[in-house]
């Protein structure tokens, strides 16, 4: 456990940003963004380079629910001269042989995208370019240590002539063999490779990649685990024969931690050991010979043999190997011997489980799983033909992580596959992207757009002010009959009632006038049921009504031209709401009330606001031909949630906009509110999300129930998904909860992606809209500059991460003469509606109109 935790903060230190030039474990980023889902299909070809033979494939991978992958290859040989040699020759002969098998499956004149299993140290700076870091495996060509070796393949394939393929991705072989595995099996996040070297992948969150920018998603890392060591960290568990192995190495003070595992090594140790026990006259009679002195005269693969599970053929092994290094051994030797060998791979096997086990924590942690369920992808010779390692490393993972159900799939076919997976991947993640984009660009608004829609709106405030064009408009103008906005000397006791949901406030306001003028308010929330909201209005008469759209005929009547937000009660549209309470007072026989004012929660937030900031400014009557007057100036309430109504919008408007609309309760109307209020965003990337998913392109195809729920998809989830501080897990959960289980990390950067579009269209739209009212207003006073607040109230602005500078932004892009200074309502209509009355009783006293 202790080495596992050491080697946790190695992982650390290669993530970091500052501590990665001298991290010992690199933890190199791949640029391979996803595992395979199944769906891949198409033609691959892959080459597998990592050992003095290298294999050339022609993988054909199949969906069409079979999941089935074809192979055709053949293996090359790398000639020794040319491992040591001129790295352009190397990758000469590679282009040469690649050419050969082309030839060999008649596909020369087909350009097939290729896939590079590389297994060395490489830093990617994108998934098809890898420069080598440096050689190991007994390679040393020269001239290609800091060069991208998939330029120097491309360079040698081109110098022939006569073929030519596409390199999409470069890959090393633990990658490779996570991506084989995970084609089998979907919850396949890690590759392990115990062979000729050993190494580590797996896929980490990007948040914790400091190499790279962004932090959604993930990627996969590259441990190069078999540095770990190389900085001094490991020097209390090296032994002296750890020690001479690295002084005769081609590599010296180098791959450490691979020296003590793989099974370029193995063999050696257990040789040197040997050595070691006959000089100390333990073993042989202290005889040594010149074969057992000889470097690498003991394979790795004797150990296999000796260790065989049944001891009497292990001992009978391991005679015939001493017996071929010239020994004349008894059966104590063989006994000892078989012991040497069992100690250093098991060794090996634990060394290789404590590591493991720092990366299955690291993945638990990312994903604050209590248990983690994961798979491991394995190969290697050393894995696949030790008859006990395989058994020991994964009885030992288990023992030092309980809380994980760790499955570990052995590789069948090798990196190479995993090279064409690797591709396949990237072809359908482009394909899906392409077709993603083609939806999401629907929703996504040009500065042309916008300032059409701007253009649009300014047309129907015009219209809806018109007396003649009136009735037309989709944005009606109406006249509020507030005349004045607050000057500080306002000053009594007021009731107010404000309601615009399914909960209304009663408030009891007190104004304070003078220097330090103030509002201090007593309020009660109360209830409104479904029920009553859709039922009769002479159940709305026996609740407080004072907050709706609606035109007013004098600042104390009010008709209601239409219910919005979810009421349907009948017997209240067309009439004055204002009569309809002083009825319901009047049959209580309790209490009496004088009605001095109704407005809508837009002119409340403006009261509210203008109380604080006097830079609020009113329409002049001039300009109001609903009403007789040109003197002075009057609040208009635009009701621009209904600008669309007449197909205005109409080529704005996305399929998931008119879904929404056609399942509303009021389909064709308030079709900008739809497009803009925290009513129906969420419903908006519902419909986004369901169409993704029965084309496949989110939550691999499978849609929950709970999606197919009208209105599941709320919009304070919008404002937690792109929430800047919250991680992609946290996101996850929400899918959870609307019962995508098996969402991925993927679907939670995608499903993050449509929310800002959504909303970022809304928050744009708004703007806009906003854009026209202000130039409205400052080409009433023929200004060249205005200045001017506005007021704001509404969960979507004031909890939404970016709604509120995205609006702002598009405001003063669109209307850049006008310098706006926003003003947050802290304390809703409801006071608004209190100060109006005041600013009524105010004229009144002074004797005005």
């Amino acid at each position: 456990m202790d080495l596992s935790i050491r080697f946790r903060r190695e992982m650390d230190k290669g993530l970091c940003r500052d501590t990665n030039p001298t991290a010992a474990v690199k933890m190199l980023p791949t640029f391979v963004r996803s595992t395979p889902d199944g769906t891949e299909q198409g033609e691959f070809l892959a080459l597998d380079l990592g050992g003095s033979n290298f294999r050339v494939l022609l993988v054909k991978v199949m969906a069409d629910g079979k999941q089935a992958v074809e192979m055709e290859d053949q293996i090359y040989a790398i000639p020794e001269h040319l491992m040591r040699g001129c790295g352009s020759e190397l990758f000469d002969h590679i282009a040469d042989c690649l050419a050969n098998f082309l030839e060999k499956l008649g596909i020369k004149d087909k350009k097939l995208p290729l896939g590079f299993t590389f297994s060395f140290p490489c830093q990617q700076t994108k998934l098809d370019e890898a420069v080598l870091v440096y050689w190991t495996k007994a390679f040393k060509s020269n001239g290609v240590e800091g060069k991208d070796v998939v330029s120097l393949l491309r360079k040698s394939i081109k110098k022939r002539g006569d073929f030519d393929v596409d390199i999409l991705a470069v890959i090393n072989d633990t990658v490779g063999t996570m991506m084989t595995c995970g084609y089998d099996d979907h919850h396949c996040e890690i590759g392990l490779i115990v062979g000729t070297g050993t190494n580590a992948c797996y896929m980490e969150q990007m948040r914790n990649l400091e190499l790279l920018d962004g932090d959604e998603g993930r990627m996969c890392v590259n441990t190069e685990w078999g540095a770990f060591g190389d900085d001094g960290a490991l020097e209390d568990l090296r032994t002296d024969i750890d020690r001479e192995i690295d002084a005769g190495s081609l590599n010296p003070g180098k791959q450490l931690f691979e020296k003590m595992i793989s099974g370029l090594y193995m063999g050696e140790l257990v040789r040197l050991i040997l050595v070691k026990m006959t000089k100390e006259q333990l073993l042989f009679q202290g005889k040594t010979t010149a074969e057992l002195l000889t470097t690498g005269s003991f394979n790795t693969s004797y150990i296999y043999a000796i260790e065989n599970d049944k001891d009497e053929e292990g001992l009978a092994s391991a005679e015939k190997v001493l017996r071929g290094l010239g020994l004349d051994p008894l059966v104590e030797d063989c006994i000892s011997t078989q012991r040497v060998c069992q100690i250093v791979s098991t060794r090996a096997a634990h060394l290789c489980a404590a590591t493991l086990v720092a990366v299955l924590r690291q993945i638990r942690d990312n994903k604050a799983a209590e248990k983690l369920r994961t798979t491991i992808g394995v190969d290697g010779s050393v894995y696949k033909s030790h008859p006990e390692f395989s058994r020991r490393l994964h009885k030992m993972v288990r023992r030092l992580v309980p809380d994980c159900d760790v499955r570990f799939l052995q590789s069948q076919c090798g990196s190479g596959k995993g090279a064409a997976m690797v591709t396949a991947v990237a072809y359908r993640l482009a394909a899906q992207h392409a077709e993603r984009q083609r939806i999401l660009d629907t929703l996504r608004l040009s500065r042309e757009q916008l300032l059409e829609v701007k253009r649009r709106m300014s047309e129907e405030m015009v219209r809806g002010l018109s007396k003649q064009a009136h009735e037309q408009a989709s944005v009606k103008m109406l006249p509020t009959y507030v005349r004045a906005t607050p000057d500080g000397t306002e000053h009594g006791d007021f009731l107010a009632l404000d309601l615009g949901g399914s909960s209304f406030r009663v408030l009891l306001v007190r104004v304070r006038s003078g220097k330090r003028h103030n509002v201090d308010m007593h309020h009660k929330i109360y209830t409104i049921p479904q029920e009553t909201m859709q039922g009769t209005g002479e159940e709305v008469k026996h609740h407080w009504v004072h907050v709706f759209y609606k035109p007013l005929l004098s600042f104390v009547q009010g008709i209601l031209l239409r219910w919005t937000k979810g009421f349907k009660a009948s017997g209240c549209e067309g009439q004055d709401v204002i009569t309809l309470l002083k009825d319901a007072v009047r049959r209580r026989k309790e209490f009496d009330l004088s009605f001095v004012a109704v407005v809508n929660d837009t002119v409340g937030t403006m009261m509210t606001c203008s109380y604080e900031d006097p830079k609020f400014s009113l329409v002049e009557m001039q300009n109001i031909e609903l009403v007789e007057g040109d003197d002075g100036c009057m609040c208009v309430n635009m009701e621009w949630g209904a600008f669309g109504d007449n197909g205005e919008l109409d080529d704005f408007c996305t399929q998931f906009d008119r879904i929404v609309d056609d399942c509303s309760n009021n389909p064709g109307k308030q079709r900008y509110e739809k497009m803009i209020s925290g009513m129906y965003l969420g419903e908006i990337v519902r419909n986004v999300l369901m169409d993704f998913t029965a084309k496949g392109l989110l939550f691999r195809g499978k849609l929950s129930e709970r999606l197919k729920t009208r209105c599941i998809f709320e919009t304070k989830f919008l404002s937690q998904i792109e929430s800047d501080r919250l991680a992609m897990r946290q996101i996850r959960s929400i899918l959870q909860h609307l019962g995508l289980t098996s969402s991925t990390c993927d679907d939670s950067v995608l499903v993050k992606e449509v929310c800002s579009l959504v909303s970022r269209r809304a928050a744009q739209l708004c703007g806009a809209g906003l854009a026209a009212v202000v130039d409205k207003i400052r080409q009433n006073r023929n200004l060249n500059q205005l200045s001017i607040t506005v007021g704001v109230d509404g969960t979507l602005y004031k909890t939404h991460p970016h709604f509120s500078s995205i609006m702002q932004e598009t405001l003063q892009d669109l209307a850049p003469q006008c310098q706006v200074t926003f003003h947050k309502s802290e304390d809703g209509s409801g006071k608004g509606a209190a100060l109006i009355t005041a600013v009524a009783c105010r004229i009144k006293s002074d004797g005005q109109h």
